[in-house]
């Protein structure tokens, strides 16, 4: 009897991965979007990924967080070992990490429906229909076919493995086997907390769904009888608990008061971190909205358009929202013993949402920050219809309704992700004030032939946001296809380059397509002198005073000089480039630059000015750039590079019959 009940569970749970493949099989065919393409380049930054030396240059290349997240930078390995690369094996990947998130779900709720001392098969039938829910939710798919946010997913792995094998470590204390059961606690609380945080910052909120855990459910239902028990179960949880917990708590504390203190927008962010704090509030209860109120189509990725509250009353939802959050977590911990799932369920969502929706500038609205928080959502529901001894023809019929109608709705979401061009539309048609929304669509439409449509969607929303460079670079883009570009388009994208708080990569990629176009003269009333123009409206941009901004301007100041077979201009302002934060990579690319277009001697220039001042490169900052810096000096990196470009920039100038005798050699090099 009891083999037979645990093979029609199994036979449920495959039958579930099974359905929730085919929800997300049409978002396979889909492709890179947004930040896969600032994230996934580093798999070939530095040559294929298919020896050690390159294989530790990569894995300690990411900048994201102190930590650079190397175990999602491994998992892409998997995938890719050089760039460009196929989308489709990066999002089979995520999707196979999707499902085995939904077993380790389905396992943990069991575990969890145990220790409130149900019978098995309520147990089980509550965690299998919690589980379906979370797997199959549409909200999720942003999460699972966005390519670079399986940052997202290996936290969820990790969190729930490590909470797994801490229940298991408790469970062993309770029967006194205390080194063992303190080597699996150790393990869980510890070990997996540092595998999450390796994947993710997020993964650091371990230790407070634990915290959780244990004084909702465990105290109360599993007390350990033994002394010795619990002086261990004690110590593990001050240290690998309440200790991490607490200093995340001051951690944040510290960047709010901070913050509040300052009062002044945050770098590039439109919002103070008050206003942050006013704003995520209203940004969670739209989360929950999205998470019981389900629907196929949503925002997705292009939220910028989230209007930030200035004050308790703008907008005039900012108040209740503020109430209703505390409600929620005031009633949760109320209610915490005669509710305990309910309770875990609330106060397990808010503790998830603790980095990523408080005091830290991040931005503002983003449906991936729900992947972790909702894991624990659906189970109090499902431990409701699990209990069929009373309304069983309807709660039969909601455990049957419910995970086939979220699978419909996700399949939905899938087939947009799986088609570039529906997508964008589609975000587009939802986010009609979304500049991020209306330039990808917009891009898409030139791609697909349609750029008097793309001309048409940029100038609406331009006239209403003048400083948004996207729109209004990406307006150029589509006049070169349709005729050419006017004054008043010209006008438009210097005013915004003056105006823009971030003009960033998105500035360097078009002017990277824009420039050979220009100076080919393929782009009727566009020149090279115009861009000039707009690179000197961002130089004089007061919001992009800082080191990096003027740093990327001023070198395309000098790749527009280059092109313009203006060899010591364009020296010059490389050398002004590097100077504002010197590294050997803008050197090394410069002189190449300068190389390739036939100008040896004002390579080997640049390659001496950065020799000349090499000691003043800026330092790595703290965290993963460090050990990244550590691994290129050891492997020699930077050297070998500078002395290889400098022997072939010498063979040029021999070649072309250049006095080689002012630029000495490079005593380093070893060719």
């Amino acid at each position: 009897m009891i083999l037979r009940k645990h093979l029609l569970f199994s036979l449920l749970v495959t039958g579930i991965l099974l359905l929730a493949g085919w929800a997300y099989a049409p978002g396979l065919h889909g492709g890179f979007v947004f930040d896969d393409f600032a994230n996934l380049p580093a798999l070939g930054a530095t040559g294929p990924t298919d020896h050690w030396p390159t294989f530790w240059r990569y894995l300690t290349s990411g900048t994201a967080d102190p930590t650079g997240r190397p175990l999602t930078l491994l998992s892409f390995l998997l995938d890719a070992r050089n760039w460009p690369a196929a989308p489709y094996p990066f999002k089979r990947t995520s999707l196979i990490l999707h499902l085995f998130n939904g077993v380790l779900l389905y396992a943990l709720l069991t575990q969890l429906g145990r220790l409130l001392a149900l019978d098995e098969r309520r147990c089980k039938r509550a965690a299998l229909v919690g589980a379906s829910l979370w797997l199959l939710h549409p909200l999720l798919v942003s999460t699972t076919l966005y390519i670079v946010q399986r940052e997202a997913m290996l936290p969820a792995t990790c969190v729930m493995a490590g909470l797994m094998l801490w229940l298991h470590g408790r469970k062993l204390l309770m029967a006194g086997k205390i080194k063992t059961g303190l080597g699996w606690s150790v393990l869980g609380l510890g070990g997996f907390t540092v595998l999450g945080v390796l994947a993710k910052a997020n993964g650091a909120l371990l230790p407070l769904y634990a915290l959780l855990i244990e004084v909702i459910l465990l105290t109360p239902h599993q007390p350990l009888a033994s002394d010795s028990a619990r002086r261990t179960h004690r110590s593990v949880m001050l240290v690998f608990g309440i200790i991490p917990a607490a200093a995340i708590g001051i951690y944040l504390l510290y960047v709010g008061v901070h913050g509040l203190l300052v009062g002044s927008l945050v770098g590039a962010r439109p919002w103070s971190i008050g206003q942050r704090l006013l704003t995520e509030p209203r940004v969670l209860l739209d989360y929950l909205k999205l998470l019981w109120l389900p629907r196929p189509f949503s925002s997705g990725l292009f939220n910028d358009q989230y209007a930030a509250s200035t004050s308790w009353i703008h907008p005039a939802t900012t108040l209740p929202a503020l109430l209703g959050v505390f409600a929620l977590i005031a009633g949760a911990w109320h209610w915490r013993k005669r509710h305990p799932a309910l309770a875990l369920a609330v106060l397990f969502y808010f503790a998830g949402q603790l980095l990523e929706s408080s005091s830290l500038p991040l931005e503002l609205y983003f449906e991936h920050r729900n992947y972790v928080p909702a894991l624990l959502m659906f189970w109090p529901l499902g431990l409701w219809l699990a209990d069929t001894r009373s309304l069983s023809l309807l709660k039969y019929a909601l455990m049957l309704a419910l995970p086939l109608t979220l699978a419909g709705m996700t399949r939905a979401r899938s087939e947009v992700w799986g088609n570039v061009q529906t997508q964008a539309l589609v975000w587009a048609q939802i986010n009609p004030e979304s500049p991020r929304a209306q330039a990808n669509a917009a891009l898409i439409q030139m791609q697909t032939g349609h750029p008097a449509d793309a001309v048409r969607r940029l100038r609406a929303l331009l006239a209403l946001q003048p400083d948004q460079p996207q729109l209004a670079l990406n307006l150029i883009g589509a006049r070169c296809m349709t005729g050419g570009v006017s004054t008043d388009d010209l006008a438009a994208a210097r005013t915004a380059m003056l105006g823009s708080p971030n003009s960033g990569a998105l500035f360097v990629h078009w002017f990277d397509e824009t420039l050979p176009m220009a100076v080919a003269g393929k782009c009727h009333g566009l020149n090279a002198a115009d861009l000039l123009d707009l690179v000197n409206a961002g130089l004089r941009n007061p919001k992009l005073s800082a080191a990096g901004p003027q740093q990327d301007l001023t070198y395309l100041r000098g790749t527009i000089a280059l092109a313009r077979h203006q060899p010591d201009l364009a020296l010059a302002d490389f050398i002004q480039a590097l100077d504002l934060q010197v590294h050997p990579g803008l050197a090394l690319t410069a002189a190449a630059s300068l190389g390739a277009d036939g100008y040896p001697v004002q390579g080997l220039r640049m390659l001496d000015h950065y020799r000349a001042i090499q000691a003043d490169v800026t330092a790595p900052s703290f965290g993963m750039p460090m050990l990244h810096h550590w691994v290129l000096l050891r492997q020699n990196y930077w050297p070998h590079e500078l002395a290889h470009l400098r022997h072939q920039l010498n063979l040029d100038a021999k070649a072309a019959g250049t006095n080689t005798a002012q630029p000495a050699a490079d005593p380093s090099s070893t060719r």
